[in-house]
């Protein structure tokens, strides 16, 4: 077993206390450095850093960032999800390591989708009617996951199926 415990830090923002999610650092007991590539091989992480060594993955909605010696989660409802998330994670980090034989590392981020290419396929009317000031923003938000096809009420149906397959390609995990 490569990662035995960790000390959680449960907190909500200091930027901007009204929000109501809350956001955990683990601060790991083991460093799990030598792990990242399997575990991000297992899970496709949505971005891979190599100096700070990190992985990305975006799952359950949340985002969360995995380092060498932390775990950062943001969004959450409560500590129980927290505790849930880590102990998920702390199973996968050494189900990965111990399977390692077997498993491809991957260094590198799943492909990411082009906000310019999401941009040729709106209708760059910047009407606001999505709720996002311009088609880019827009765009930026679809790219991300926060947003969808159908979130755009000018989209012609052919464009919204031609942004869907777009999409399709890309695993978000949202």
């Amino acid at each position: 077993m490569l990662l035995n415990s960790y000390r959680k830090e449960i907190f909500r923002v200091k930027c901007n206390p009204s929000f109501e999610s809350l956001h955990c650092i683990a601060h790991l007991d083991q460093d799990i450095s030598e792990a990242l590539p399997y575990l991000n091989s297992v899970l496709g992480g949505f971005e891979y850093l190599k100096n700070p060594l990190a992985v990305t993955f975006r799952i359950y909605g949340k985002l969360i960032a995995v380092h060498s010696k932390e775990i950062a989660i943001n969004a959450l409802k409560d500590e129980e999800e927290a505790n849930k998330i880590l102990e998920w994670l702390k199973k996968e980090i050494n189900d990965a390591w111990e399977k390692r034989d077997e498993i491809e590392p991957r260094c590198e981020g799943d492909p990411k989708p082009k906000i310019f290419e999401i941009l040729k396929l709106l209708p760059r009317t910047n009407c606001h009617e999505c709720a996002e000031p311009t088609c880019m923003v827009f765009a930026a938000r679809i790219a991300e996951g926060a947003k969808g096809p159908e979130d755009c009420p000018q989209l012609k149906e052919e464009e919204r199926l031609k942004l869907a397959r777009y999409m399709g390609q890309f695993q978000l995990g949202i």
